[in-house]
Formats: C-alpha cells, sequence, structure tokens
C-alpha cells in the first residue's frame, strides 16, 4: 500500500476547469499511513454562485468575500504538497483544476495521481453506484459530503479500506499475467493540457461596463477578474439576449 501522499479534493462552480472556478480546497498529507498535517481553504471565484451550487456545498456567496483568491493561496498549496503523489476520488477532475490555476500563473505543475474511483469499479463492480457518500456509507466512512476537507479525508480511509481488502489480490493477478501492467493501487502520471488564459484586455472591460450600464444588467462575476475567453463570451451573451424578442413582441 501507498502510504505516503496527499490526499485532496476540490469544490467548484462546475466542472469545467476552462470556464468553472475553484470555491474550496481540502488537503491531507498522509505519512506513513498517518495523517501529519492539514490544509483546508475556501477559495474566493469572483463571481456569485449558482443555486445549485449553494444547494449541494451549503457554501454561500458571504462566505467567499474574505477568502483568498486562487492565485494567491496556491504557492501555500504547492508548498504543501511538495513532491508528493495526490490522491483522489476521480482524481483528474481534482489535477485539471489544479493545472489550469497553475497554467494561469506561469507554473509548473506536472504530478502523479492515486485514484480510488477505477480502484472500486474494478473490485467493486456488483455496487449500484460507486461515487464517493455511497462507498462511505459501504465501508461505514463518516463522511460530510460535498465539502472539500472532508471529502479528502474520507478518500484517505476509503484508499486504506480498499488496498487492505484487494491490493494482495491485485498483485497475485500482475504476478500471473502482464507484469508490465501497473496497479490500480499505484501511482500514474497525470496528463491535462490547457492553454494559459489571460486577463481581459481594458477594451473588452470598457465594453462590457459600457453593455452593462446601457441595459441595466446586474451581472454576477467581477469584470476585473475575467480572462479574455470569459469577457468575450460575456459580451455575445449580452448581445444576444438584447437583440432577441422580448415576451410578447412580433
Amino acid at each position: 500500500m501507498r502510504d505516503t501522499y496527499i490526499s485532496i479534493d476540490l469544490e467548484t462552480t462546475g466542472l469545467s476547469p476552462r470556464r468553472d472556478k475553484i470555491i474550496e480546497i481540502g488537503a491531507l498529507k498522509i505519512e506513513n499511513g498517518e495523517i501529519t498535517q492539514t490544509l483546508s481553504s475556501l477559495i474566493n471565484p469572483g463571481r456569485r454562485l449558482d443555486e445549485r451550487i449553494i444547494d449541494l456545498t451549503g457554501i454561500r456567496d458571504e462566505d467567499l468575500t474574505e477568502a483568498p483568491y486562487i492565485e494567491v493561496f496556491f504557492p501555500r498549496l504547492l508548498d504543501f504538497m511538495g513532491d508528493l503523489p495526490l490522491l483522489g476520488h476521480h482524481v483528474f477532475f481534482d489535477y485539471s483544476f489544479l493545472k489550469k490555476a497553475a497554467v494561469d500563473q506561469g507554473i509548473p505543475f506536472e504530478k502523479e495521481g492515486i485514484d480510488t474511483l477505477p480502484i472500486a469499479l474494478k473490485y467493486l463492480a456488483s455496487l449500484e453506484h460507486h461515487n464517493l457518500g455511497y462507498l462511505c456509507a459501504y465501508y461505514q466512512i463518516p463522511i460530510r459530503a460535498h465539502r472539500a476537507y472532508e471529502d479528502a479525508r474520507a478518500t484517505h480511509f476509503l484508499y486504506r479500506e480498499l488496498a487492505e481488502q484487494f491490493e494482495e489480490q491485485e498483485m497475485q493477478t500482475l504476478q500471473a499475467g502482464d507484469r508490465k501492467m501497473r496497479s490500480v493501487f499505484d501511482p500514474k502520471p497525470l496528463r491535462f493540457h490547457i492553454k494559459k488564459d489571460s486577463l481581459a484586455s481594458v477594451s473588452q472591460k470598457e465594453q462590457l461596463y459600457r453593455l452593462i450600464h446601457q441595459h441595466r444588467i446586474d451581472i454576477s462575476v467581477d469584470v476585473e477578474r475575467l480572462t479574455k475567453s470569459e469577457a468575450s463570451r460575456l459580451i455575445n451573451q449580452i448581445r444576444q439576449r438584447q437583440a432577441s424578442p422580448r415576451d410578447g413582441a412580433k
């Protein structure tokens, strides 16, 4: 069993690292199988949250007002993680958002990851579901779902349960078959390619402020923190909305 790693989980505004933002990070440093350090913080996404995210996480806009932006918190997280592999349940999701944050700041960020999801899919295939909450209920692991630190903590205990129950079987299977195959319990390189997205230009921001004032629009984002692609999408959305016929018009 790999006994030294970083168990990590993120809460975000949505599923796309290109369009959505991190709102919470929870991480635990595991050394020799024991939790030795923890790191947890809300993250200000620079936009208002959708009701579905509020309902899912319990995090509200007012909770994020004084939270650090990702570029402020990220160096602290990097120092905490060091060179250790990441553990997560569908760890690629968390890594993709962290990679986006790193790329936008011009920081190299390459990691290996251990994923409890494919382990569960392989050895607990008969279960009805394989999400973290269901698996924790199956192993009677306490969890407060959809909060980053609690999910990261639960993933650590889930990994240990899975390894204790199935890793010996995994090793026997590999020894009897193709020894070049890697165990599902081993860290594997995480690969996610994404381009840097620079902040919106002065002309884009001026155009947005003009449209917002002209049409008296209440927007849910901080214009000063928009990227070029986000500003372009928002400008197009406002124009399309204003150009479409009003309800009842012929």
